[in-house]
């Protein structure tokens, strides 16, 4: 089984850089084999394309703005029957939403997809930069890292089964 796990992010602006944290951390851990560990920063397209590429599944990593305490931790399930409204993809931006429907606009098809994600505290919408996490944030890297090596292990967990 392959198993994207994509790092998503801004460094400069803040809590953006969370995805990027993440998949830096997962970078020194034993995961399953097929699993591809990747930062993919603001470069929208080039995960477009490689979810093209056809992995079985994708784990996207992103400061998640949900109006939770910032450092609060989740892993959604979306829902790719509802992409139509997506954003157009920036190229300046990523929004993992407009992602996924740019795979579907493209006539490829969105592989089984999660989001692990992030409150962010601060965030840099005027674009001025802002480097590094804020102290909750940067607090809930380990446990995010954690969440998204127990998540592979789960969806790897049947292809292993098989193999046995």
């Amino acid at each position: 089984m392959r198993i994207l796990v994509a790092g998503i992010g801004n460094v400069f602006l803040g809590d953006d850089g969370f995805g990027v944290e993440v998949v830096a951390r997962l970078a020194g851990r034993e995961l399953p084999g097929g699993v591809e560990v990747a930062d993919f920063g603001i470069r929208g397209f080039d995960l477009a394309y490689a979810l093209m590429d056809g992995p079985d599944a994708a784990v996207l990593v992103d400061a998640l703005p949900r109006g939770e305490p910032p450092g609060t931790l989740c892993v959604l399930e979306p829902d790719l029957d509802d992409l139509d409204g997506a954003a157009p993809l920036d190229s300046h931006a990523m929004h993992p939403m407009a992602v996924l429907a740019m795979v579907r606009q493209q006539g490829g098809t969105v592989p089984p997809t999660w989001i692990v994600g992030c409150e962010p505290a601060v965030l840099d919408p005027d674009g001025e930069g802002r480097m590094g996490l804020s102290p909750p944030v940067a607090a809930a890297i380990d446990e995010a890292a954690d969440m998204v090596a127990a998540l592979v292990g789960r969806l790897a967990a049947p292809a292993a089964a098989r193999r046995d």
